[in-house]
């Protein structure tokens, strides 16, 4: 199907994110998005919601994960926003478990939830899952909507590398240039993978995506991941002629087609 045709007939595709405080989702979003600027954002009722208000809402610990973020430069995706669970607890995560059921029971495909993005910061000195991370996984069943782990901030575990290669007598130039790739080798055999393969409900994939705040940055790979677990395959379609990032993919989704 013509992707102008998905469009018209779906709308926008619809995307949760959840994540804790300072997990970087909104440089993300702001990176598939081409933009820099903050989103425009609507309440449930389709009505825009004055944007200091919203941040005095959540000053105050008021969060409505039906709010819908909007960015001008591609209005094709639409963002719903959960803080994670470590702010609200139960009720934080009681609230996502039924959005994410009801969604999935939308009969009108314009109005389900495409997608799930849940964001793990690997800068805090622990890099491991909370509890409210250990309760998702282990208690939310999605149904068919795919779940993508992103290992934001992943450039964290680059300085990790550089001071071990530094110590093994490395030189400050060869550390840099190698530390990435030590990083990732050991993160393949880390906790978090493990963790990740033995829940009852594991992510369809997950992506390391470092150095997302540089210029120039590239969220290609997660796009490309995002596109591989959709099974519906004018959801793919819907979401790749949408994102404006990796017109490499854009050209091979139309040649598989």
């Amino acid at each position: 199907m013509d992707p102008a045709k998905i469009r018209k007939k779906i709308g926008r595709f619809r995307i949760l994110v959840i994540g804790r405080a300072n997990a970087g989702k909104t440089t993300i979003l702001q990176r598939l998005c081409n933009t820099r600027d903050n989103p425009q954002i609507y309440n449930s009722a389709g009505k825009k919601v004055d944007i200091t208000l919203l941040l005095t809402c959540s000053q105050r610990g008021l969060h409505d994960i039906e709010t819908e973020m909007v960015f001008e430069s591609n209005p094709g995706f639409i963002f719903h926003d959960s803080r994670g669970f470590e702010a609200g607890g139960v009720s934080e995560f009681e609230k996502v478990k039924t959005f994410i059921t009801r969604r999935s029971k939308e009969t009108n495909i314009r109005n389900q939830l495409h997608a799930i993005w849940y964001c793990i910061p690997m800068d805090e000195a622990s890099r491991s899952f909370t509890a409210g991370e250990n309760k998702f996984f282990s208690q939310c069943d999605t149904g068919s909507i795919p779940v993508i782990v992103l290992f934001t901030k992943f450039d964290a575990l680059y300085d990790v590398a550089f001071t071990k290669l530094r110590k093994e007598g490395k030189s400050r130039k060869d550390a840099k240039e190698l530390a990435p790739g030590h990083a990732e080798e050991s993160f393949a055999d880390g906790p978090q993978l493990k963790f990740l393969k033995e829940v009852r409900w594991p992510p369809k994939c997950h992506v390391c995506l470092p150095n997302m705040d540089k210029d120039g940055a590239d969220c290609g790979i997660l796009v490309e991941h995002t596109a591989g677990t959709l099974d519906n395959e004018v959801l793919q379609q819907l979401f790749v002629s949408t994102q404006q990032t990796n017109m490499e993919i854009c050209m091979k989704y139309a040649v598989e087609r």
